[in-house]
């Protein structure tokens, strides 16, 4: 076996054949039952597909680069559990297409940000964050107030997720657009809305244009808050 083994690390050709075929291997290995989502996540009970103003925040969110300083990933340590909240489950990601799990933490993890503040503190944060936390250097968005959101298109964006496997219905794409109207309006029917969407968080733009700004907030206000951590068991969160 000894001999072998200096016969082949004294053979530069088959030294690289055999390294190239057990990276080859681990890769595989790896990569595969990734083809395979459905198999390697368990559903969990409460998730459910973004809201159109909460995709449409979310592309916000990607568009100016949030993902660079904050994570949305809680790790199953204890001095993350304690400051953010439960660890973060695969399955409260299965309908992100990309991910947001981010790398690094200039700002909080935003995890669980959905339901921690009003709908005021996050304008109020986002018009001007040093005003609400002083030592933010969080950079000022309160140009997302004074910008319409553009939503012409939203219903072709959830399309395209439903191409990727996202489980939204021909009745939540051809409700698209007044799902967003109505979730930015306090005074409109939100049954239909919240049928389709569980716990969707109502901001009202108070009559003026839908804005940026709007979206931004009904993407935040629900991160982390569709499972119900505090009355489930770990058993149930994966029936």
């Amino acid at each position: 076996m000894q001999f072998r083994h200096e016969f082949l690390e004294k053979n530069a050709i088959l030294l690289l054949v055999a390294s190239l075929l057990t990276v080859a291997v681990g890769g595989l290995v790896e990569i595969v039952p990734q083809f395979f989502i459905e198999n390697t996540i368990e559903p969990v009970k409460g998730v459910r597909p973004y809201t159109p103003l909460e995709l449409a925040g979310r592309n916000i969110y990607i568009r100016e680069g949030c993902y660079l300083c904050h994570s949305q990933q809680i790790r199953a340590l204890r001095d993350e559990v304690e400051r953010y909240g439960h660890y973060s489950l695969a399955a409260e990601s299965m309908y992100d297409h990309p991910f947001q799990w981010g790398s690094k933490r200039i700002g909080p993890d935003l995890a669980r940000v959905g339901g921690k503040y009003s709908n005021d503190w996050h304008f109020a944060h986002l018009r001007h964050p040093q005003a609400v936390v002083p030592e933010s250097i969080m950079p000022r968005y309160a140009f997302l107030e004074e910008t319409p959101l553009d939503y012409a298109r939203i219903a072709a964006d959830l399309r395209t997720d439903r191409a990727v496997g996202v489980p939204y219905t021909k009745e939540d794409i051809a409700n698209a657009t007044a799902d967003i109207e109505a979730q930015t309006n306090a005074d409109a029917n939100h049954d239909a809305l919240l049928k389709r969407y569980p716990k969707a968080v109502i901001v009202p733009s108070n009559g003026r244009t839908i804005s940026e700004m709007d979206a931004l907030v009904a993407y935040l206000q629900v991160l982390g808050t569709m499972v119900n951590f505090a009355d489930t068991s770990e058993e149930q969160l994966r029936r």
